[in-house]
Order: C-alpha cells, then sequence, then structure tokens
C-alpha cells in the first residue's frame, strides 16, 4: 500500500505553493558578454539616461533598520542570505542589461522602512513586502509573504525595532501564495480564533488560494524554476533579480481562512479603530484581488495590480491568460479612488509619494496595458501572427521612457502574444501550424535538411559570431531537440541563451535563458519539489482538487478496458467519495458506491501527507487511520494506473 500512495503522490504545486528546495548556487553563466552583447547593453545606457534619481530616493526612505545574517530552514539550510546581492554596485557589467542592473539596485534596498505615521514596510524579507499598519491595539498586517519563516524573521525584525505589538488585523490582498503563505509565522491558527483578529480577503479568495496551481502544479512549479532563477548563483553572470523583489521564499507555507470577504467595488470597513475602504479588483493580475484605501491617511493600496514594473499578461512560468482591458480599467478606476492619496504602498517595490506622483504612475500604468492590448488588436485584425506583432509594437516613447512601466518583470512582447492567446488562442491561422512535427521529429528533419548536425552546428556558429542570438538558438535547438547527447551543439547553445540573458532587460527572462543553459550543461534536477513544506496549506484545500488532479493523472491507454469502483472515505471530515473509471475515464462524486471493488477509509491529515510525501510507514501501513476494505488487489491495481510526474522533465532538451 505504501508504494502505491508513493506513485498516487501526484499533486504538485508550483512556485508560489511549494517549498521547491534550497538554491543549489550551481551551473550559471560561465561566459563574458560577447561583442555584439556589449554593443546591445551599451545602447541601453541611452534608454535609462534620462530617468530620474527619485526612485533612488524613494526606494531608501524612512529606512529604519537594514538585516543582515540568513533567514534558516528547520534542517538549517539557508533559505534567504541578505547579503547575497551584494554584489549590486556601481555601474552595470557588460553581463547585465543596465535597466535590469538599476533595477535590481533599486530592489536591492532592503528594510524595515517608516512610510509615513502608523504605517511601516518590511521589504526584502521574500519577493514580497508585508505593511504594518498601527491600530488602537495592534498591528493591522497587510500580506504574509510566502513562507512561515520569512514572514517570522519579520515579524520579529519588526518587533526589535518598534516594539512588541499583538496582532490586530490581517488583510490579505490577493490569492498568490507570495501573499499569503507566511501567514503562520504571523500569528497562529489558534490565535486568530481566539482573539477574533478580522482577516479580509477578496472574494474568492479561497477557492483561489487552495487551487491556484494544483492541477497543473508540476508543469508549472518545474518552468516556474527558469521564472525565478531559483538555482542559479547570486552573481552578475547569473541571478541579479526577479523583477518584483530579490528572492522568492521557498519555505513552510500554511494559510488563515477568511473572516471577511470583499465583494464591492467600494467596500468600507473598520478594523482596529481603522477605517478602510475596500476595492475588489477579480480577473487581472490575479482572480481573487483586492486594493484599498485609508481616507484618513490619504494612503492607497494598489495591491498587485500596481508594481513599479511593467506585470506579466501569461508569466513564463504558465497561468491562465490576463486580461489586458479589465486591468486597464481597474487602472482608470485606481484614478478615481486616488483623487486624494498622498502616500501609494504595494504588494511589491517601493512607495510614491505625492498625488501628482502618483497619478502619473497610475495613469501610465493604464496606458501600458491599454496601449498593448490596443495595439495587439489592431495588428490581429490586419492579420499578423502573433511573433509578427511582438517584432512590430513599440511602446510610445513617453511610456518607453517611463522607468516604473519598464519590461524589468513582464515583457512587452510576451504580454503582445498573450492578447493574442487571450482572444484567438495559440494557433495562428496558418494550417501548417495545425498539426506540426513535435520537438524531436522536427529537429532530426531539420538537421538532414542542413546537411547534417555538424553543418547545423557551423551555420549557428557563424550566427552566433554575427551577434545573431535569436537565429543560433532556432538552429541549435533543432540539433539538440534532435540528439541531445550532442555535446558542441549543447554547449554553442548554452553559450547563446547566456547572450541573450545578459541582454534581456527583463528579470524572468535573463533567469529563463541563463537556467536554459544551466541545464544544458548539467541536466534537468534530480529531484522534483517537496510538498512536504505545503502541508498546512493543503490541509486546507477541498477534496474535489485533488480528485480532481487524480483523474487528470490517469494513464488512459493503460486504464482502457478497466472498470474499477473505488469509495474513498475521510472519516475524520465525515465525507465519502465514489471514483470510478469509465471510457478511461476517472470520474468522482460525492457518496459511495453501493458495490465497491474497494473502499479505503483515511484521515484527511494522513492523505495529505501520503500526497506530500511525509507519511512514514508505520503511520500508513500500522497506524489507526487508514483501513482497507473489500479487494486489496483492485485497489492496488486502480492506484497503479494514476502517474505521479515527478517534475524533473527536461525543458531545453528531450
Amino acid at each position: 500500500m505504501w508504494m502505491v500512495c508513493q506513485r498516487a503522490g501526484l499533486f504538485g504545486l508550483a512556485m508560489c505553493l511549494v517549498a521547491c528546495g534550497k538554491n543549489q548556487g550551481i551551473g550559471g553563466g560561465s561566459s563574458d558578454a560577447s561583442p555584439s552583447t556589449q554593443k546591445e547593453n551599451a545602447a541601453f545606457v541611452q534608454t535609462i539616461a534620462q530617468a530620474s534619481g527619485q526612485d533612488f530616493e524613494d526606494s531608501k526612505r524612512g529606512l529604519i533598520a537594514r538585516p543582515t545574517g540568513k533567514i534558516l530552514a528547520a534542517d538549517g539550510s539557508v533559505l534567504r542570505d541578505f547579503s547575497a546581492y551584494d554584489f549590486l554596485q556601481g555601474t552595470a557589467p557588460d553581463t547585465v542589461n543596465p535597466s535590469l542592473w538599476r533595477h535590481a539596485q533599486l530592489n536591492a534596498n532592503i528594510g524595515l522602512f517608516k512610510v509615513m505615521d502608523g504605517v511601516y514596510q518590511l521589504r526584502g524579507f521574500d519577493i514580497a513586502n508585508i505593511t504594518l499598519i498601527e491600530g488602537k491595539t495592534g498591528w493591522i498586517v497587510v500580506d504574509t509573504l510566502t513562507s512561515r519563516e520569512s514572514a517570522k524573521a519579520a515579524m520579529a525584525f519588526a518587533e526589535q525595532h518598534l516594539g512588541k505589538r499583538p496582532v490586530s488585523g490581517l488583510v490579505f490582498t490577493h490569492a498568490h501564495a507570495d501573499h499569503f503563505g507566511g501567514a503562520l509565522g504571523v500569528m497562529s491558527q489558534e490565535d486568530a480564533a481566539q482573539r477574533k483578529v478580522p482577516i479580509v480577503a477578496p472574494a474568492g479568495f479561497m477557492e483561489e488560494a487552495t487551487s491556484e496551481n494544483v492541477l497543473v502544479g508540476t508543469a508549472m512549479g518545474r518552468r516556474s524554476v527558469y521564472q525565478f532563477g531559483r538555482d542559479l548563483p547570486r552573481s552578475a553572470k547569473g541571478n541579479v533579480d526577479t523583477g518584483l523583489g530579490k528572492d522568492v521564499i521557498y519555505g513552510s507555507i500554511g494559510i488563515l481562512t477568511p473572516t471577511w470577504l470583499i465583494y464591492q467595488a467600494n467596500q468600507p470597513m473598520q478594523i482596529d479603530g481603522v477605517d478602510f475602504v475596500f476595492h475588489n479588483v477579480p480577473n487581472a493580475e490575479c482572480p481573487a484581488e483586492l486594493s484599498f484605501s485609508i481616507p484618513s491617511k490619504k494612503l492607497y493600496d494598489g495591491a498587485e495590480n500596481l508594481s513599479q514594473t511593467m506585470h506579466n499578461l501569461l508569466p513564463i512560468r504558465g497561468a491562465k491568460v490576463r486580461d489586458a482591458l479589465r486591468w486597464a480599467t481597474y487602472m482608470e478606476q485606481a484614478l478615481e479612488q486616488t483623487r486624494e492619496a498622498e502616500v501609494y504602498i504595494a504588494s511589491h517595490h517601493w512607495p510614491i509619494w505625492g498625488n501628482a506622483n502618483i497619478q502619473q504612475f497610475i495613469t501610465m500604468h493604464r496606458d501600458v496595458y491599454k496601449y498593448t492590448h490596443d495595439q495587439t488588436v489592431r495588428l490581429m485584425n490586419a492579420g499578423y501572427t502573433p511573433s509578427e506583432i511582438a517584432d512590430k509594437v513599440q511602446l510610445p516613447k513617453s511610456l518607453a521612457d517611463f522607468m516604473a512601466v519598464r519590461g524589468h518583470y513582464g515583457d512587452l512582447r510576451h504580454n503582445v502574444k498573450a492578447v493574442y492567446q487571450y482572444y484567438l488562442g495559440f494557433f495562428d491561422g496558418n494550417p501548417a501550424h495545425l498539426n506540426p512535427l513535435p520537438p524531436t521529429d522536427a529537429g532530426k528533419r531539420y538537421v538532414d535538411l542542413a546537411g547534417g548536425a555538424d553543418k547545423a552546428i557551423a551555420t549557428a556558429q557563424k550566427a552566433f559570431d554575427q551577434g545573431d542570438m535569436r537565429w543560433a538558438v532556432e538552429l541549435l535547438n533543432h540539433v539538440v531537440m534532435a540528439d541531445a547527447s550532442n555535446k558542441a551543439a549543447k554547449e554553442l547553445l548554452a553559450k547563446s541563451y547566456e547572450q541573450m540573458g545578459y541582454s534581456a532587460e527583463s528579470a524572468t527572462w535573463r533567469n529563463a535563458y541563463l537556467s536554459g543553459a544551466q541545464e544544458l550543461r548539467n541536466g534537468p534536477p534530480a529531484k522534483g519539489m517537496s510538498k512536504a513544506g505545503a502541508i498546512d496549506l493543503l490541509l486546507q484545500t477541498p477534496m474535489e482538487r485533488f480528485l480532481e488532479a487524480m483523474a487528470a493523472s490517469l494513464d488512459g491507454p493503460a486504464a482502457e478496458g478497466k472498470n474499477y469502483r473505488i469509495n474513498l472515505v475521510l472519516s475524520d471530515q465525515k465525507e465519502s467519495y465514489a471514483l470510478w473509471i469509465d471510457n478511461a475515464v476517472l470520474h468522482f462524486k460525492r457518496g459511495q458506491h453501493p458495490e465497491a471493488n474497494a473502499t479505503l477509509t483515511l484521515t484527511k491529515p494522513l492523505f495529505v501527507k501520503i500526497i506530500a510525501g511525509s507519511a512514514g510507514i508505520q503511520e500508513t501501513l500500522l497506524g489507526d487511520d487508514l483501513k482497507v476494505s473489500g479487494s486489496k488487489v483492485d485497489l492496488v491495481r486502480f492506484f497503479g494506473l494514476i502517474e505521479k510526474a515527478p517534475g524533473t522533465f527536461g525543458i531545453v532538451s528531450r
């Protein structure tokens, strides 16, 4: 039974929902910047030459103290080294885009900051911010970072410098785990319940927070390692930033259930003597999100719909594509909501002071998303394909010169393709692309067409030498897909990816290119992502989400002709589910089959531990929390049809 349950432990969670393992610090850039990369980066110096120094002043304003040392996991491993980015000094080296280097330096201004009387922020303890708002009796905490460890360290740092105060309110701005995952590092479930602490979140928060990435979490999690550069060394040839902040902290993830949900566009509420006006803004940056105002302080929090960078309409790790037009509409609403605001804060980055600055900031964000949307749609209707549109659309100078909407996290070319996908899907209309060959088959045929691998590599080398990295990568990708053992092709492809990473303005693109180079040299990860650190979150996840993921992991060809009927009973939850296979499809519903092949009875905590791979043999086989009735053989055969995706698949080679 233990081995069967191990195979069925298929419910991977992605970047924001799992303890993904620790930074390995291997590989990374090993080449110097080529002449063409140096030239490309030199051109960016002119792009940022006009940039004001105000954002550097704002990112340092109100600094009370800067943390030192490390945040450690329970096993002693390093989750966050506060000195890791100390190399971000002076002018940009040849191996980093100057615009990204500048942004990375801004994000490196970390610590505890006083924003205004009664409002403080903890920045740099994780990828996101914790905001502390002083209430009558304690702190109203806005967002809680990704992990228990980072949130606990941040709150302890605040206590050290501001004194000890209880948490008197909690606000989750949205349902991405870097804003709720550290909740149990801020306040325990028992404390929250006993003191009846108000916990505010947008409508749909728990559904989105517990379902985000469960179904396709293994693939999304694997890809997130590329997006955030998890395994890259922190250096001028490796990870310099994520775009939204310095590091994602892959620790223990939990959640607290909201006691108050925001449904309305303008919903007043008082928390510990402070009058808030909450604004429900769903289905833009996140399916469940809110922003808020505190009129008495002339303070506005834009959550993550407004950051100091162009955002993603479709993250490169994968997600449901986002609505650019709705996003722009929320920005128009934000302009109305901030007519009296004098201080702006958000879930990431540094604040803005002064109403004129705030209004300009929001206007530029409104227009960058609206321009991206409108120009993409215009060219779609003219018959252009996603790649063609991505090369055609350029921001007008007024937007391109505004640093807070440059593509340090999201990227204009990627966002253009997201708009196309939102309306027309991935297919560009050309019948040649209806049923293309898979990468390995196409690669073999292109290599043959080129006259063999050596000739293809020679052509790619010429393109590399001429600075035509896109063509070099396209050629070499075919060679590597055709033969993953071709060391010359893999090394030249790795070098090509490095040059593209060195010149990328977007941190996520840089991290992806450099992670691809690293994988070509070192291979894919030996282990997939651990779910052990997400048990506190998984316990709050409805069973239906797990069963949906189980159905999506059924080996269809192997299940053909099978008709198993299994009952799953959660003894502590008083819940039962009937599972059955028809036409090689796994179905489920509440209740039990009267004539099931077998019935598996266990507690939900044990079920979650099995899924997370943290239940021991004694717990599973010898404990009182698990019982099997009916045919154990059929139960084993049923679970044997459920594949466990290890999350170690190759991305840049097969």
